[in-house]
């Protein structure tokens, strides 16, 4: 649509004033007036209806990836519908990025960035205070340990060993800490981190998180994981990158153990609020020293994990009907699914490649993190 556009430009007054018959001086001038009143009408219109048309075609996009997504083979293979979105958008952006508008851009950009917030902020309803009473102290102290112990390995060594960037290493550790692509959303407008560094943070959820769902089933029914149910359950939810996977994982032992896993993973995803406000303070205080903010500067509190908080602290008090929640969680899936396909759409493959194998190896040590620290401190804590 933009090529045609770029090419309806009225010829140049050099190329009008040459020799030439007059009924071709009159179809340029024609050129040249329709040009103006094109020109002419455009403002009114462009800011508002590019932004609307560049949501509207993420927004179908997003409807595809859900559709796909559902499919039997993928559905098996745990990959939720937020990590469909980016390897979708991912292609589209790298292939096919000449056949949407380059104006539309304006509205991929805002879902990747405010719509982003909104949706994270509304995955507080798939949080209560119920879920985490009901593991009690082992799995919220496993919890807390795995999700802090991920973070802090994540960026040192990152930082450090590997030579990352802060906002990469950081992305990474929170796709692994914490619970995987959303976490990794949730992190990006804090960090105000570039896409493609939420892409290749995505991409070690994807592969490690996949390599789970296989690798933990085989090591339980081959005995290697001498652990109970509640243990079980408790270490499974503890160390995997995503719900989904999860899920994927222990449904492969007992019906037990799902439960249990699911609830830890939900724990694990709760903490995402106070991490979040603590990143905020340090961003803000780092900041600080480095003469980047004067004093008095604002709090750099991140709004959509509060507003995550309050609504998983409405979700506990029962107060909407079950319909409601239901139906608003599907609705954020797919507002999550959108900023996913979004962030994919403005990411390139040339980014990706310049830190993939280092990023890469981070997400493999912290899966060897996970794996054998995260059931040592299972151990310690049951």
């Amino acid at each position: 649509m933009s090529t045609t556009t770029s090419t309806a430009v009225p010829l140049p007054a050099s190329t009008a004033g040459a020799p030439a018959a007059s009924a071709s001086a009159a179809a340029a001038s024609a050129a040249a007036a329709s040009a103006a009143a094109a020109t002419a009408g455009a403002p009114t219109a462009t800011p508002w209806r590019d932004k609307l048309n560049g949501v509207l075609f993420v927004g179908l996009m997003a409807a595809a990836v859900m559709q796909l997504a559902d499919l039997p083979a993928i559905r098996q293979l745990g990959f939720s519908p937020l990590v469909v979105g980016i390897v979708c958008g991912m292609l589209y952006g790298n292939f096919l990025r000449g056949t949407m508008p380059a104006d539309w851009g304006v509205g991929v950009n805002f879902t990747a960035r405010r719509l982003l917030r909104i949706a994270v902020a509304f995955y507080g309803l798939n949080i209560s205070i119920q879920q985490i009473a009901a593991v009690g102290l082992p799995g919220l102290a496993v919890s807390v340990a795995v999700v802090l112990g991920t973070l802090l390995i994540g960026t040192v060594v990152g930082q450090r060993m590997l030579g990352l960037d802060r906002d990469t290493a950081m992305l990474t550790a929170a796709g692994s800490a914490i619970c995987g692509a959303a976490a990794v959303l949730a992190f990006e407008p804090t960090l105000r981190a570039a896409p493609h560094k939420s892409a290749v943070a995505v991409a070690t959820v994807v592969l490690f998180g996949t390599l789970s769902m296989f690798l933990y089933p085989i090591l339980y029914h081959a005995g290697w994981l001498n652990l109970d149910t509640q243990a079980l359950g408790i270490y499974i939810g503890g160390t995997i990158h995503e719900v989904a996977q999860v899920v994927g994982a222990a449904s492969n032992i007992d019906p037990a153990t799902t439960e249990v896993a699911t609830i830890v993973k939900m724990t694990r995803v709760a903490l995402l609020v106070p991490v979040l406000l603590v990143l905020g303070m340090y961003l803000r205080s780092a900041a600080s020293q480095a003469g980047g903010q004067a004093k008095g500067a604002k709090l750099p509190i991140p709004w959509f994990a509060v507003g995550f908080l309050v609504l998983a602290i409405i979700n506990s008090l029962d107060i909407i009907p079950a319909d409601a929640i239901a139906a608003i969680r599907r609705l954020d899936v797919f507002a999550l699914t959108m900023a996913m396909t979004a962030l994919g759409i403005e990411t390139r493959f040339a980014q990706i490649k310049k830190a993939g194998p280092r990023v890469m190896a981070l997400g493999l040590i912290l899966y060897a993190w996970l794996l054998v620290g995260g059931y040592g401190i299972v151990k310690l804590a049951t």
